[in-house]
């Protein structure tokens, strides 16, 4: 049995709470559900939802290139979008990203996230 190994990287957010931003077993990496929150810790609440969702996206890609990964070894996304209105601009901002390469993917309306966020996203990818 593979241990597990923990991923940290400063061009992410560092975890607010208890958890890793990332979880590895064997050739698996498990991407904690990332915020539009900057490496730096800014919060981007504020931003358009578009703007949000770049964030988001680049942490969670992030996580996973300091893990050994990169966006076209992403098999599972999850996205927890505030709105139902949100989810055009989601599959737009969300495709202009991850290209050709289509993980497998849920998307989950919420009715709101922490710091009055619009979208948290999490993954799983392959190293």
């Amino acid at each position: 049995m593979a241990n597990i190994e923990r991923i940290t990287t400063d061009k992410a957010p560092k975890p607010a709470g208890h958890y890793s931003q990332a979880c590895v077993h064997g050739d698996l990496i498990f991407v904690s559900g990332q915020l539009p929150i900057s490496p730096d810790g800014k919060v981007l609440g504020d931003r358009s939802f578009e703007e949000q969702a770049r964030q988001a996206i680049a942490n969670m890609l992030s996580i996973a290139r300091a893990a050994g990964s990169g966006p076209d070894r992403v098999l599972k996304v999850t996205a927890f979008i505030v709105g139902i209105e949100n989810w055009p601009a989601f599959n737009g901002v969300y495709a202009e990203i991850m290209g050709a390469h289509k993980p497998a993917r849920a998307v989950v309306p919420v009715p709101a996230l922490n710091h009055g966020c619009l979208i948290e996203i999490e993954a799983i990818a392959a190293r």
